[in-house]
């Protein structure tokens, strides 16, 4: 019993949202909650009415937090998206939780970002907090293999990277699709996943990036394959071109802390130490052939046919790979 925090990234996909769910359920099945509340924070700007200081929707909050302490009612309540709250709302529900008996009522608060003070502050005194990181591909390996096993599955190789290629970090919609493979047998194979699932990339473009990095030419182009599916070449193009401009300010800043200043990084931040510790095998000559190639590319996607597009992005991505692969 007590106040839990379940603490989602700020940019949580349906994967994150699930995991952070199942969490909550966790939470109130250790409590012995079989029944609980749930309060939707609407996000800010809705058109809703108020009354006194919380808006309709979150007006449920005051008597769920006091139904413990004064009713011995033990059912729980579920906050969900709690960065939404307004600043007068937080600081009615910090005052509801610090007037709360912690024995008597069980409350979780799903936010994906940060709580809003004084709320924030106040649960982080009186109560615990779990993190769901950003999923991430490898993120999706690991929870795919474990998803498999709760449901005795065998998943052949083939199957789990053709599943990681369909969905990407999407665990929600990784866990319907073994769901609607079990109902088929024990084991999935590879021709299971492609005869039933038709292409859904997630994927973050620097997936892209790390495979022309790598001078992986048969990745970088299944990564771009799998982007342009839903994606604009323009796109792809802009990121490239952000790619080579980063790399090329490296190769001329005279330490990590000027290039961080540059970009508007701070210089212990991932992407920066990223690209500084590349810069080092970035030649001259190969970012101005990139920068060149990137140029013609950007001319000829906007003014050639759309059935040639796709072919120069192909070719730009493996010239690309030759030039910047390590």
């Amino acid at each position: 019993m007590g106040f839990t925090v379940i603490s989602g990234p700020r940019d949580a996909g349906p994967g994150e949202r699930e995991v952070m769910f199942e969490k909550s359920s966790e939470v109130f099945a250790r409590a012995g909650i079989v029944e609980h509340q749930r309060i939707d924070v609407p996000g800010r700007g809705s058109a809703e009415e108020t009354e006194g200081q919380l808006r309709e929707s979150v007006q449920g909050i005051v008597p769920a937090l006091q139904s413990g302490s004064l009713f011995g009612d033990a059912d729980g309540v579920l906050v969900v998206d709690v960065q939404n709250l307004l600043k007068a709302e937080a600081e009615v529900v910090a005052e509801l939780v610090e007037a709360a008996d912690p024995d008597a009522v069980t409350a979780v608060f799903v936010a994906s970002g940060a709580v809003p003070a004084p709320l924030g502050a106040v649960l982080r005194n009186r109560g615990e907090t779990e993190t769901v990181k950003k999923y991430r591909e490898r993120d999706a390996s690991r929870w795919l293999a474990d998803a498999a096993a709760k449901r005795k599955l065998r998943l052949e190789p083939g199957a789990v990277s053709v599943l990681l290629r369909r969905f990407g970090s999407d665990v929600a919609a990784l866990g319907q699709a073994l769901d609607q493979l079990g109902a088929d047998g024990s084991t999935v194979t590879e021709e299971d996943v492609l005869g039933r699932y038709s292409n859904r990339p997630d994927e973050p473009m620097w997936l892209l990036s790390d495979a022309i990095t790598a001078g992986n030419e048969g990745e970088a182009l299944r990564r771009l394959a799998d982007f342009l599916e839903h994606g604009h070449p323009l796109v792809v193009l802009a990121y490239l071109e952000g790619e080579v401009r980063r790399r090329s300010l490296a190769a001329v800043a005279p330490d990590r802390e000027t290039y961080a200043g540059w970009v508007g990084q701070a210089p212990t931040s991932f992407p920066v130490r990223k690209v500084w510790e590349r810069r080092s095998s970035t030649r001259a000559t190969a970012l101005r052939r990139s920068l060149d190639a990137l140029a013609r590319a950007d001319l000829q996607i906007k003014t050639a046919p759309e059935p040639t597009h796709r072919v120069t992005l192909e070719r730009l991505t493996v010239a690309m790979c030759r030039w910047l692969g390590s």
